[in-house]
């Protein structure tokens, strides 16, 4: 579960330091199995190299962080946990009420796998 200010600490960690981001959205096979008439969704980045300037996380329950880039935002909403892995990757995510990833948004200074 987010620790605001938790996740803000970490967040700060990485400001003004070339990272590598992932990025992924999905609703998955969730969309259109089971009954349900949605449409499935998703994006995925990974590995893209950047420098933010500054970090914010809000919310409550679930989270949205953004990162402010040179050129614009990096944004993520929905986020409900978060893990520091291996000591130095912020692995940021959102689960619905099944447990199952809707997205994630992960920050590290070396390239994930």
């Amino acid at each position: 579960k987010i620790d605001k200010e938790v996740v803000q600490q970490h967040l700060d960690q990485f400001t003004n330091k070339q990272v590598y981001v992932h990025l992924e959205t999905t609703n998955g096979a969730y969309a259109s199995h089971f009954g349900n008439k949605g449409v499935n969704v998703g994006a995925y980045i990974r590995n893209a190299k950047l420098t933010y300037t500054n970090a914010v996380i809000q919310g409550n329950d679930s989270f949205r962080v953004g990162l402010k880039t040179e050129l614009g935002w990096v944004y993520a909403e929905g986020l409900t946990d978060y893990e520091l892995y291996k000591g130095n990757q912020l692995l940021l995510a959102g689960h619905d009420p099944d447990g199952r990833i809707m997205v994630a948004l992960q920050i590290s200074e070396t390239p994930f796998a």
